[in-house]
């Protein structure tokens, strides 16, 4: 070898030491690299798991890529060693020596044997030669590549095997948590949508924890622009959507709790409530009756009958609470609570409305009295036309059945006989103000 080989010119003895310090530092680095991925943690869980999908198919090329990367290792440190005893023959290195370490540091002078170790790590996947010579530049570089790669792998699969199982472990003891207190209340799968839920969750998170285990790099999210080795993060996707699946079931389990717990008083005041309605249709009726005896020429509403549709609904949920249907009851109990304020409300109304002529009559008849006091509280009170008057007004108003229009009018009269009597004339009901009222009772 001369000035024109390939590897260039001869290096001096200079030269040749600081290329061995260099690879030898190099070959220190590699090393400490290679015995970090024989222990690392994830590449003993990968010897040792049951692998399926893609982490299977990726195990199986990063176990023949750090197989080679052991031989391409063995190459090296072969090369260097013997680098090192030819430099070591000598303290002044012949010229024969220096173009022998030329040739061995600069040139191709490492023969790869090929193989399965070898067709695994060709870089093109295609089948390796049956040798290849590399420059120990060259063998540098193709470990590089097959330690980032592999460590690549085992690093993405750690940090699944790290982070979903023991999450999806607590989930499922907080689902079980969940489980028991759901079928306490009776949300149970079949009954109960939130327990079918707890069903579909709970087979999820079974599927999702073997999988998770036996592929962890279906579950893994390579950084995008990333190229360092385990440049990613582990797809919750799966997990975090079952998480507030499951807290969505809790918030309907801790409302169905509620209402057990209160279910007994709610049911009582909607006893309450209807009985009032009730009541006070009933007191309807009655005033009905008593407005038709004594009140003549007047419409009178008719009075519908308690709400037998309300009363049943209370029965279903009475029922519903003794046999633990909270799910059912829940919703129901807000529905009645809801119709039984209507129907009290339509109850008074109807009261009200019946009630109507008889409130008229008594207005009239204390407007009547309020009159006489003040004609005999400014000493009228024995004025004949007056007193003819009152009387007549006053028989109409207290006899029945009473004609509340013909007694209005007498009332009416008595009042303007009193307000000549007296000085000022009185304003007629919807005839530009309102009528005197002035006395006790008015």
């Amino acid at each position: 070898m001369g000035d024109t080989d390939p590897t260039g010119p001869v290096m001096d003895r200079d030269e040749v030491d600081r290329a061995l310090a260099r690879l030898g530092a190099e070959h220190e680095a590699i090393e400490t690299s290679l015995l970090a991925l024989q222990d690392h943690a994830g590449r003993r869980l990968l010897e040792g798991a049951a692998l399926t999908g893609v982490t299977a198919e990726r195990w199986s090329a990063a176990e023949a890529s750090i197989t080679l990367l052991w031989n391409c290792f063995d190459a090296y440190t072969g090369a260097l060693r013997t680098a090192r005893e030819i430099r070591s023959r000598r303290r002044w290195s012949s010229r024969e020596d220096l173009a022998e370490l030329t040739e061995l540091l600069r040139g191709e002078a490492v023969t790869m044997a090929g193989g399965a170790a070898a067709t695994a790590g060709a870089p093109d996947g295609g089948p390796g030669r049956l040798s290849e010579r590399y420059s120990l530049a060259t063998l540098v570089d193709r470990m590089n590549q097959l330690y980032a790669t592999s460590l690549d792998m085992v690093v993405a699969a750690d940090a699944v095997w790290s982070a979903l199982p023991a999450r999806i472990d607590l989930l499922a003891a907080e689902f079980r948590r969940t489980r028991e207190l759901a079928h306490s209340v009776g949300v149970r799968p079949g009954e109960h949508p939130a327990g079918d839920d707890l069903e579909r969750i709970t087979r999820t998170l079974t599927r999702l924890r073997e999988q998770v285990v036996s592929d962890p790099l279906a579950f893994w999210t390579p950084a995008e622009g990333s190229s360092a080795p385990g440049g990613g993060r582990p797809d919750t996707t799966v997990y975090d959507r079952e998480a507030r699946a499951l807290e969505d079931v809790r918030r309907e389990i801790d409302a169905v709790l509620a209402v057990r717990q209160d279910a007994e008083q709610r049911i009582v005041r909607l006893r309450d409530v209807l009985s009032r309605a009730d009541r006070t249709l009933a007191e309807a009726r009655t005033a009905r009756g008593e407005v038709l005896a004594k009140i003549a020429a007047t419409e009178v509403p008719v009075v519908s009958g308690p709400p037998t549709a309300l009363q049943e609904q209370l029965a279903a949920a009475a029922e519903y609470r003794r046999h633990a249907q909270w799910h059912r009851l829940s919703p129901l109990l807000e529905s009645l609570e809801e119709k039984a304020e209507d129907e009290l409300l339509r109850a008074r109304e109807s009261l009200t409305a019946v009630t109507a002529p008889l409130a008229v009559r008594a207005e009239l008849r204390g407007r009547l009295d309020a009159y006489k006091a003040k004609v005999a509280r400014l000493g009228h009170a024995e004025d004949p036309e007056l007193a003819e008057k009152y009387e007549k007004a006053r028989r109409m108003l207290w006899s029945a059945p009473c004609d509340l229009r013909v007694a209005g009018q007498a009332v009416l009269r008595y009042q303007h006989a009193a307000a000549e009597l007296l000085g000022s004339a009185p304003r007629v009901p919807g005839q530009g103000g309102p009528v005197d009222r002035t006395g006790p009772g008015v």
